[in-house]
Order: structure tokens, then sequence, then C-alpha cells
């Protein structure tokens, strides 16, 4: 059954949850799937996705992401006294999933997540005596969302108890995933559905972005490079901007007090919805413009390029910034983060892994959508629900706490660490991006390990 987007907007959960609306357009406007490497055993972390493919584009090694991404979010349905048998029965359907799909773009990736009110009202007893803790910033590992500086005051801060990410080539395995966990339980009040899309013309077709924007008359989408990996016409999946398959670990880098093992190959997770301006993006700056705002300026790049290079050894110093900043009142987006969200220095991790300095840390897991601002929310009026599509991102990025995600999402603003401060007004032309993006909604996970991921310390409450 066909529905419009106005239809799905009106309708409740359990019905949007199995229709793709305008999404149905990719597997369509793909083509053929990526080819995908074999799952191994199914590892402990969550948020850890096997089976990735890797292209060389302009030299550079790029990860493919799946095709199709969907956040749903949701309160816990059932009481306190109810939580162990919710907690056998959510198991369960996952388990049941993982037999039929592999965790690889070609089965369906999921990552269960849980916000603070959960563990504050549900199990706040377990989760003040095992909560992690942060000793860089001597706070726990999970807070509150808050505002940055060029975030509008509109920016929602949100209070799921639950979210979960699926991931994979095909709709109709995310389909099944997202019915079976939220339409088939009674665990869980849906609050909204988030769908999108990644996937760049690396073989030199029109690319999924290019295809879904003009197919849906986003303002600007005939500017987007035929093979632009994202609406804003860059690759960011290359292989060594994203942090290592298990740097974001609470216990990998020393940032955290697991003070049990209850949470050991758990990590962090932000999750925000961005609006994103694609004509004032392509139409006020140039491609030379375009590439001193995302990357940093005095970057010799060919035109038309897609793939800028950001290994250790490309990453930006302070006086580069700084040299920048005099000549052309720019300071890049790349530049600025990589002041927070790369290694300082050689660090060996408790397993023996080797971390260079300059290696990324955080790893993003973000995705092109049309949603305006989410697929379906229970209260349309809060959320600022509107059935014109709209080009923005649903920015998925794990790190090893909160406030380790604050420190780079401050440096976006130009507040590096160390209290170095950039003399340019958060939103202005030369702060990176942020002159063509607008955070609509905000709030940070957790994300246990897969042997803790349903209602996480259930079996500990007291």
């Amino acid at each position: 059954m066909k529905f419009t987007r106005g239809q799905v907007l009106a309708g409740a959960a359990a019905g949007a949850l199995g229709v793709a609306g305008a999404y149905e357009l990719v597997d369509r406007l793909a083509g053929s799937s990526p080819d995908r490497g074999a799952a191994g055993p199914l590892p402990p972390e969550q948020h850890v996705l096997d089976g990735v493919q890797t292209v060389t584009d302009n030299d550079v090694e790029v990860m493919v992401p799946p095709l199709h991404h969907e956040v749903v979010t949701a309160r816990v349905r059932v009481d306190r006294a109810d939580l162990a048998d919710a907690q056998r029965t959510l198991e369960a359907a996952l388990t049941d999933l993982e037999a039929r799909f592999a965790p690889t773009p070609a089965g369906l990736g999921i990552a269960f997540v849980w916000g603070l009110p959960y563990f504050e009202r549900l199990v706040p007893a377990a989760w003040r005596a095992n909560l992690p803790f942060d000793r860089r910033a001597s706070k726990p590992v999970l807070l509150p969302a808050r505002r940055f500086k060029s975030d509008p005051d509109s920016t929602l801060l949100e209070e799921n108890d639950v979210a979960v990410l699926l991931r994979s080539d095909h709709l109709d395995h995310i389909t099944d995933g997202a019915t079976s966990l939220f339409d088939k339980l009674d665990l869980f009040d849906v609050t909204s559905i988030r769908k999108g899309f990644a996937g760049g013309g690396f073989e030199g077709g029109r690319s999924l972005p290019k295809k879904m924007a003009l197919a849906a008359g986003v303002p600007g989408a005939e500017l987007i490079p035929d093979t632009a990996e994202l609406f804003l016409g860059f690759t960011s999946t290359q292989s060594q901007g994203l942090g290592p398959r298990k740097i974001v670990n609470f216990e990998t880098l020393g940032y955290v007090d697991l003070r049990s093992d209850y949470f050991r190959e758990g990590t962090h997770m932000h999750l925000s919805h961005l609006n994103e301006q694609l004509d004032t993006w392509y139409q006020l700056f140039d491609f030379d413009e375009r590439v001193d705002t995302l990357f940093r300026p005095g970057l010799d790049v060919p035109d038309g390029t897609q793939t800028v290079p950001q290994a250790p050894a490309d990453v930006a110093s302070r006086a580069q910034i700084a040299r920048g900043l005099r000549r052309d009142r720019t300071v890049g987006h790349s530049a600025a983060i990589q002041t927070a969200s790369r290694l300082p220095a050689d660090y060996v991790a408790s397993d023996g892994t080797v971390y260079r300095k300059g290696t990324a840390i955080p790893h993003r897991a973000d995705f092109n959508t049309l949603d305006n601002p989410f697929f379906w929310s229970v209260d349309p009026i809060r959320d600022g629900m509107s059935d014109e599509a709209s080009a923005g991102v649903h920015f998925v990025v794990f790190n090893p706490t909160s406030d380790d995600f604050e420190r780079v999402r401050d440096a976006m603003d130009g507040s590096f660490p160390g209290g170095a401060q950039v003399d340019l007004p958060p939103r202005d032309r030369g702060q990176g991006i942020n002159s063509v993006l607008q955070t609509t909604h905000r709030q940070n996970f957790l994300v246990p390990p897969r042997r803790h991921r349903a209602f996480p310390l259930a079996e500990l409450r007291v």
C-alpha cells in the first residue's frame, strides 16, 4: 500500500514503522547493492558493523556505508516490576533477528541504546552503583544533552528512554527489524521514526543523495555533484577520518573508570537532526570556498574533487588554523574539530593496540535524510513536523563519553581544548559549515555491550 507523506504523519507509529514513503526510491535508484564481506562471530560491541566494503577514491580508502538507515526512539511502557520479564522478551527478539540477519550491511546492523531518563527512572540504584565515570572530565560518561553556541534557541533537548539504530542495504531488513522490536512487542511507546540514506557514486554513477534530492525537489538539488556521497558534496567516510573499530569503547583510551565490568565494551552515542541549506551552500560558496570552509584554507584541491585526504598527516596544526583565520577570516570545519577529535599523542591501549598521534576518535554513522525533521513523530507540533521534504542529516556519532562529544562539538564552534577561542561569531560564514546548518533536536545515549543491550541493569534492580 502506498502512503503520502501527509498520511504517514497523520497515522499511528505502528503503521509508520512498516511504511517506506519516499525512501522506497532508494532501492530503485541505487541499482545493485555494494559487494559486502562476510560476517564473523558476533562482536561484543553493538556499535561495530562488520562486512563494510572499502573502495579507493582519489587514492584515499573510503568505507562504503549501508544504503538504508533508520532510528526509532521510544519510551519504555513497562513498569519496574516487569523489567526482568521485558529484558528476556527483548533479548529473545534481538537474538531472533541476529539469527536471520548477519550484523553487516548485507544483513542488519542493530544498536539498542539507552537514554538517561531510562536509567534514572527505572533502575536508579543499579545505575548509581554501576555508572561509568569520565576521569578526564570528572563527570559521568552519560550527560543530558545541551545546546551549543551555534545552536538556535529552538533546538529541542530530547528525553527518550531508548533508541535503536538500524542499518542495512535492504529496506525490507530495516522494516523487519523495526516492526519486530516496536510493533510486535508490547514494551515501548514509539516517540519518533527517522529514516535516511547514504551512498556515493564511487563507481561513476549518480549517487543516492543527488537522485533523492532531485526526486524530492529540494532547493539546490541540481547543484549537488553527481557522484557526491552526501548532500554537501564531499566524502565523509574516509577510513582514516573515522575512529578505528574499538577506539570509542569505554575501556580503550583510559578516559573512563568503569567501576565494574558491566558496561565494558560499551560506548556513548549522540543523536541529532540538522537541516542543511543546500541552495546557500552551492550558490554562495564556490568550490574553493567550500573546500576552505569544510576542511581548511590553503589546501590545494583540484576543482571537482570529492574525497579530500584526512589521514593523521593531514591534520591541521594550531599554527595553520591561526594563519587561515588571519588571512581569510575562515576556520575550516575539519580543522576546527580535529583539535579535539584526534589523538594528541601515541597511545597504547590495554589490549596492546597502538593508536598513533592524529588518529581519529569519533566514529560517525550519520546519514542524509528528507525528513522534516522526522519521518513520524508522536508530537508533531512540538517537533515542528512538516510534510514538505527538506535536505538534512541525522547525525549519529559514537564517542567514548558525553564530554568527549561536547569537546569536539565546542571545537566546531571555535572553542578549542585548553581554552583557546576563535574570534568569530559561532554562525559566521567563516566558522566552518555552521552558517548552512541548523540543529533541531539533540540527545545523548549510552550504548551497552551486546550482552547487556536489553533493558540494561534490570537484573540488578533493587
